[in-house]
C-alpha cells in the first residue's frame, strides 16, 4: 500500500537560505506554533562553511507564549537525537542535519549559534509538523 506523506506533513520556513557572514551573533529562528501537530522535526541545511575553525551550536527552545517569552532550552528527554548531534563545524559543507522535538509545549524555536566564525556561512533551516490534526494549507509557500 503506498502511503501518503505529502498531505500529512506542513512545512515552515525557520530561517531562509542565507549567508550569516563573519562573526558569531546567532541566528534565532522563527518561532514554531505546534497547535495542528503532534509531530515536529528541525531541518538544517548548510552550504559553503569559509572559515577553518569555526563552530555552530544548535540550541531547541520551547515555551507556552507565543512570543516565546519564558522559553527554555528543551530537556534532552524531549529531543528526537541531540543537539550536538545536529551543531555542525567549518568542514560540514553541504551537509544536512535534523533534530525533533516531542514534547507538550505548544511553541517551539531553533538557534544556531557560530563561535570563531571569520568566514561566509550559508545556511537555511525548516521545520516539518507532522501527524497533523488537521490537513495543511496547501494553497501556500510557508
Amino acid at each position: 500500500m503506498r502511503q501518503d506523506l505529502h498531505n500529512n506533513i506542513q512545512v515552515l520556513s525557520v530561517f531562509d537560505p542565507i549567508d550569516l557572514g563573519t562573526g558569531n551573533t546567532a541566528k534565532v529562528g522563527e518561532i514554531i506554533d505546534r497547535q495542528n501537530a503532534n509531530a515536529l522535526e528541525f531541518i538544517i541545511q548548510t552550504g559553503s562553511l569559509a572559515d577553518t575553525d569555526a563552530t555552530f551550536t544548535v540550541l531547541v527552545e520551547d515555551g507556552d507564549a507565543s512570543d516565546l517569552s519564558g522559553g527554555a532550552a528543551v530537556d534532552d528527554t524531549y529531543l528526537l537525537g541531540t543537539e550536538a548531534g545536529a551543531s555542525f563545524i567549518f568542514s560540514d559543507d553541504n551537509k544536512i542535519a535534523k533534530i525533533g522535538y516531542i514534547g507538550d509545549k505548544r511553541y517551539v524555536r531553533l538557534t544556531v549559534t557560530p563561535a570563531n566564525n571569520t568566514g561566509a556561512v550559508l545556511i537555511s533551516a525548516c521545520a516539518i509538523l507532522g501527524s497533523l490534526r488537521a490537513a495543511p494549507n496547501t494553497t501556500q509557500l510557508a
